[in-house]
């Protein structure tokens, strides 16, 4: 069994819509993936339809922004209800403020560079949360930069004098609220030093004492020795393992289904889950 655990659509900041997604999936013979758009839970009701549709299993869940003192940090939610939940409110208020974010990053771009926010408005899409990434192809549009890399490197990296701060919860504060809706928390690309700070050792251990599920451990962007030191500490800590691309469409190199998660941690993590169930999947 192929299963790709961590993919955006078009409802954050993926190029495809959840049917596109899961016609790829099943056009490079994956057998399951999940739906894991940031801070939103919009996208299912479409992936749904498609998974039945295609055959393909999926697996319901969303990428959890937080921070850890001053560090960004993403948390992978699976199969919480999202009914009535804490959580929901949460990533509610988190898309609200990351949409104010966005306007005030984009007007201070505009004071240097030849670009509006209905230019960002046009690439992101109606059923989008504006981002940074929306941002940064609103750049490549414009022949500031060549691709998000660049611009994220260049202009809207956290130290950078266009960045404004998203207040978040913090992964500690996430676990909670998804396990009270039946979830399982798992932490993505913990050691991604190229997207920034990565979170020190005695934060990792603070995780992990609050409920941390498991670790996204097979990702790119986990340096291939940082791979072996996570897969220590899961063993040390019994915590599930995952492999993913982390695949947003055109908008990123990451190639759908590049890495995967092996039958048996998918198993254990859907035996952790009492909320959403999963769609396809014996």
């Amino acid at each position: 069994m192929r299963a790709d655990l961590h993919t955006h659509s078009r409802f954050s900041d993926g190029t495809q819509t959840p049917a596109e997604l899961v016609a790829e999936a099943a056009a490079v013979d994956l057998d399951v993936i999940a739906l894991t758009d940031h801070d939103t839970t919009r996208g299912w009701p479409d992936a749904v339809e498609a998974a039945q549709r295609a055959g393909v299993g999926l697996v319901r869940g969303m990428e959890v922004s937080c921070r850890w003192d001053g560090i960004s940090v993403h948390i992978l939610c699976y199969l919480h209800d999202p009914v009535g939940a804490e959580i929901t409110h949460t990533v509610e208020q988190a898309r609200h403020d990351r949409l104010t974010r966005s306007r005030i990053m984009v007007e201070r771009l505009a004071e240097d560079f030849p670009i509006t926010w209905e230019d960002v408005q046009r690439i992101a899409g109606p059923d989008a949360t504006i981002g940074r990434p929306h941002i940064a192809d609103a750049l490549v549009a414009a022949g500031v930069v060549e691709d998000r890399s660049e611009a994220f490197v260049r202009l809207l990296a956290g130290s950078g004098p266009y960045y404004v701060a998203l207040p978040v919860v913090s992964p500690v504060e996430a676990i909670g609220m998804i396990h009270d809706a039946g979830g399982a928390a798992v932490f993505a690309h913990p050691l991604a030093a190229a997207r920034g700070r990565v979170v020190p050792d005695a934060g990792m251990r603070a995780i992990i004492a609050a409920g941390l599920d498991g670790l996204e451990i097979d990702h790119r962007d986990n340096p291939p020795a940082g791979r072996e030191r996570l897969r220590v500490l899961a063993a040390r800590h019994d915590l599930l393992t995952t492999g993913s691309s982390d695949y947003h469409g055109t908008g990123k190199p990451n190639r759908l289904g590049e890495h995967t998660t092996e039958r048996s941690q998918l198993a254990a993590l859907l035996d952790r889950t009492t909320g959403a169930e999963p769609i396809g999947i014996d």
